[in-house]
């Protein structure tokens, strides 16, 4: 067994937390990681379904093209947390729900299983409008987040 002072158990507790702090701030990406600012999209489409799982909600939506195909989306959203704070549950955002999603594409624009998004924000059909991003990743400020 090894024995250590106050002094040094304390500095090992310090150090510990600010590895374990460090870990989380790196695996919760910034938003200019993944995705574009300058590629705003907006999708009209059914959700498939949603991934309530952290550190960010997925809303997988199919999309209905021009030619009649449907192409998969995948729509990054804040923590579940966040979205049941605004009001969001797996009733409100439900398989077959139609939504209009307003956000920014992936930085890559691959579309292989699925084209991915960041969300602002989701407008139902009957026209209410409710915030899905995640704040402070440094998302553009575009007037979805309640906290800009």
């Amino acid at each position: 067994m090894i024995k250590m002072g106050k002094k040094t158990l304390a500095a090992f507790g310090t150090a510990t937390a600010v590895a374990l702090i460090a870990g989380a701030s790196y695996a919760h990406h910034a938003f200019s990681a993944e995705f574009d600012a300058d590629a705003p999209v907006l999708l009209e489409g059914t959700v498939t379904r949603v991934e309530w799982v952290n550190p960010h909600t997925w809303i997988h939506i199919d999309v209905e093209q021009e030619d009649g195909t449907t192409q998969p989306w995948m729509v990054e959203g804040g923590t579940p947390n966040t979205l049941l704070r605004a009001g969001l549950n797996r009733r409100t955002l439900s398989p077959g729900t139609d939504l209009v999603v307003r956000g920014y594409q992936s930085i890559d624009r691959l579309c292989a299983p699925a084209c991915k998004a960041n969300g602002r924000d989701v407008t139902f059909p009957n026209g209410e409008q409710m915030f899905v991003g995640s704040s402070g990743t440094g998302a553009p400020e575009d007037g979805a987040d309640p906290t800009e």
